[in-house]
This record gives structure tokens, sequence and C-alpha cells, in this order.
């Protein structure tokens, strides 16, 4: 509370229209100074609407926002981060072709007199990096970055803006645990400064450990607003859903001891990967672990001919193959769900059947595209998925995270492939839509077909994998099988705390 014991931010019976439907109901919402406040939900349960209004990005249909007790109305985002109140959005907000610098002050340049005062910007932007222990070159164009290091310049954009009210969305969703770690000092830092801070995640052991109070949101509801003391991630995850969460992970039968190996990588090497090794079997689970840029994509990528082999040996259903290209081995039934899907996996302005029937566009397009076999196709996909939309003919960048990992999933399977290769299935994902994404990875397993999974969160490697394949700078330092598949003997490989095998 502040001195008038008013909160810094509130919102009172908060609603939102789109046209006649409504997606936000009567919603009472505020933020403390000093206090972080989880806000939690599955996704299109009303957070980003919510947080839109708070921070100036849309307008409520009803309700008032109150900043320091007193009725406030933000037209813009600039508008509310005139006033302290800034938000970080989960998809980044950066100008690729400007510096860091730039970024950093963007519309709120530093100026020494007429002119623009480029050296007081380039300190304070480095001042602001070190104290996220970023590495980057304040100089270097937006583009050049790696994902995690556009996230921390996104959040020294918001520490230059001096906020009083910070909204984190999905902050630690492209970092690693000791980035995470450098960000929840800063968190720490600023609630000890009075900055009142809403943390949005759907890591729930994040939430556990950073968060003061939880409000949880539930199809646009209020379900309620508690301390954050003594709830475990169980039970956040049962205020959010509703229900039990039983039987997380599902139980997926292990592959028969004769089970026939699918693919054999020997020796592999590509930029990136050195003398790298595994095998994969019809019916198994193969998770790959490893700390960022330990090469599991690279591998990956490599495989798949999207990045070129420079040794080593890749035997598939027994035949000798090297792929040049992913359209061969895409007709050679190897299917890649890249991490990225927003970038890479989809087109985001295009509608959900055309997303759907690229990648196996030959089968409706012989020699002209069949619109009633491809709508059919997709009608069934997004059945067996559970994909939820309001209409085929909405873009996917309108789908929440969750959705459009479904879309993704079903695009890539309507070609049939026979071993398919999900990189990070869950980034960004809600509760909900993780338990249905395992239970496809199941059935996929359980259909015969060899399913490799690469995953930063260590837990879903363990829920799902028969065995697993850890790395450490490029290379495999172990496979692990039974007991050996725990959280502290994957952190000794990905360390490079035993010595490199095959796998």
């Amino acid at each position: 509370m502040n001195q008038n014991g008013a909160p810094l931010l509130a919102g009172r019976g908060l609603r939102k229209s789109y046209g006649p439907v409504e997606v936000l109901h009567g919603v009472d919402f505020d933020i403390r100074t000093g206090e972080v406040h989880a806000l939690l939900g599955e996704n299109g349960a009303g957070k980003s609407t919510l947080v839109k209004i708070l921070s100036g990005f849309v307008a409520p249909t009803a309700g008032e926002i109150l900043l320091n007790g007193q009725p406030v109305t933000f037209h813009t985002m600039r508008d509310a981060e005139d006033q302290g109140v800034v938000l970080i959005h989960q998809e980044f907000n950066l100008a690729d072709l400007r510096t860091v610098e730039e970024n950093i002050f963007l519309g709120r340049e530093l100026r020494k007199g007429p002119f623009l005062d480029k050296p007081a910007m380039r300190a304070e932007a480095r001042r602001l990096l070190d104290q996220l222990n970023c590495k980057a070159p304040e100089t270097a164009a937006v583009a050049d970055l790696a994902v995690a290091d556009k996230q921390m310049v996104e959040i020294a954009k918001a520490m230059s803006r001096h906020a009083r009210v910070l909204f984190l969305d999905e902050p630690t969703a492209v970092l690693t645990k000791a980035e995470t770690a450098v960000l929840f000092d800063l968190v720490r830092r600023l609630k000890a400064e009075g900055v009142g801070i809403v943390f949005i995640s759907h890591k729930l052991d994040e939430v556990e450990e950073i968060a003061d109070r939880i409000t949880v949101l539930r199809d646009g509801t209020l379900v309620e607003t508690i301390p954050a003391a003594g709830v475990s991630p169980d039970d956040m995850a049962r205020m959010m859903v509703g229900r039990e969460l039983t039987d997380f992970y599902p139980d997926i039968p292990a592959p028969a001891d004769d089970a026939p190996a699918l693919l054999d990588v020997e020796s592999l090497s590509a930029p990136g990967v050195r003398n790298t090794s595994f095998t994969l079997h019809r019916g198994e689970v193969l998770g790959f672990a490893g700390l960022q840029g330990a090469g599991r994509t690279a591998v990956m990528e490599a495989l798949i001919g999207l990045s070129p082999a420079t040794g080593g040996t890749i035997t598939l259903r027994g035949e000798t193959v090297h792929f040049t290209d992913p359209r061969q081995s895409k007709a050679a039934r190897v299917a890649y769900l890249t991490k990225d899907r927003k970038g890479k996996g989809l087109l985001l302005q295009n509608d959900l059947v055309w997303n759907f029937s690229l990648f196996a566009l030959d089968r409706f397009g012989k020699p002209f595209l069949d619109k009633r076999a491809e709508r059919a196709a997709f009608d069934a996909a997004a059945k067996k998925v559970d994909l939820r939309a309001a209409s085929p003919a909405m873009t996917a960048g309108s789908l929440s995270g969750g959705n459009q990992q479904k879309l993704l999933l079903a695009k890539v399977l309507e070609a049939d492939p026979e071993i398919v290769i999900i990189d990070e299935p869950t980034r960004g994902i809600d509760v909900g839509a993780k338990s249905q994404i395992y239970g496809f990875i199941a059935g996929l397993a359980a259909e015969g077909k060899g399913v490799i999974v690469l995953s930063s969160e260590l837990p879903e490697i363990i829920g799902l994998s028969h065995r697993v394949v850890v790395m450490h700078q490029g290379r495999t330092t172990g496979c692990l099988t039974g007991t050996d598949i725990t959280e502290e003997i994957i952190m000794r490989h990905a360390s490079g705390l035993v010595p490199p095998k095959a796998a």
C-alpha cells in the first residue's frame, strides 16, 4: 500500500467485450507497493486482456482504473508509461534493425541541447545491461542477438522507464536457469525499492519462489486472490483448471526389448555439434537434455538437413541417408516441430487451414488444390488435437500459445511421419494444454512412431522419456535409463562433470 493506504494500481469491476462477446467479467485486481503479485490462468483465461487494460494497451468496456487511489484513464501505453506503469510483452516489442541502445531509449532519447546525447545513452544502456549480466554489446543490432539477450534488452528498456508498476509477461520463457536467477535478483531489488511487480508465468515453481500474492483467473472471471505462502504448484494448477490434476504425465509403455531401431546416428558432426551418437527405437520417447548452447537443436537441424553435417553417419530404417534439405527428410517421414513456433513454425497472418495444409500440401494439390479435402482433413485433425478456435478462417497469430502448438502438431502429423522430433513442446503453454500435449506424445509412441523430445524443463524430460540423452558443448555425455533418470544425474552430465560417451 502507499502512504494513503491505497494500492499502487488497481482495477475495479473491469470488463472487456469484443463485439457481443464479453471476455473479461467484472474483475478486481490490485498491485501493492513492494510486492510480486502473480497472475495465473490457462491460456484464454483473460490474463492478457486484464494486463493490457491496466497498462493502457486497450480500454475497458466497463470498470475503472485507480492509480495511487485516484481514478485514471490511460489512452495509450505511452500514457501509462509516463505515469510509471510499464508492460514487458511476452512477444518482443523491439526494432530488429536498430541497436540495443537505440531500442532501450526509442522514443525517449536523451538529449544534450538539440542533439542526441549518444555517449550518455550508451553508458546508461551498458549500466542497465550489466545489472542483468547481459553481455550483448550496446551497439549490436537487435536482429543479431540471441533470444535470451532480446528478453534482457526488453527488461533493460523497462528499467529505463523508472517503472513504479512493472508487468512481466512470461519473462523467463526463453531464459536459462542462470539467467532466470539474475532476473529474480533484479525483481527482488526492485521490490525492495517499492516497485509493484505483476508476474505472469506458466512455470509454477517460479511463482512459488518469487510471488507474495497470487490471483487466478478462469474463463475471464476472478477465481480468487490469496497470499502465496504455503501454496504449492499443485495447488496453483488445481485453481487454474478447476479440477484435480492426476497423472499429469501419461503412462507411456516402454518399447519392446526387440523393438527395431528407426534411427541410428553415429559420430555426427555439424555446426555446434561434435561427434554425437544416439539411437531411436520404434515406440520410444527419447529425451534430449542439456544447458542452453549444448547443441540439442543443432543436432536435429543437422539431422533433417537444415544445417550441413560435416561428419558421421545417419542410418534410417537400416539405410544410410544424408539429408541436405528438409524436404528430403520430410519425404523420408522424419518431421521436426521447431521450438520457435511463431517465427519458424507458423505463418501468423494466415488462416488456420492454410497453415495446417502447408506441410502436406502435396496431399491436397495434385495438380489443383482440393479445398473440400483440405477442409475435411483440417476438421479431423483439429478434433484429434482438440484445437480450440472460433473459426478456421481466423489467423494463427490470434490463437493462444497452447492452440498454436496444437496447430503446429496437427500440421506436421498430417504428413504421416514415422519419426517426430519436438523441440520445447510446451514452452509458453498453460498447465492444461501441457497435459494434452503430453497425451499426444504418448499416443504417437503407442502408434509405434519414434519420438524425440528436446526440453529445457527437466521434470518434462523425466516424466516423458524412456531414455534421456544428455549433451554438453555439442557432444553427448550420456544416455540415461531407469533410475538414473534424475535431475541430479542429468545435471552432472549436462555440466560436463562426466566424460562424453555414445548414446
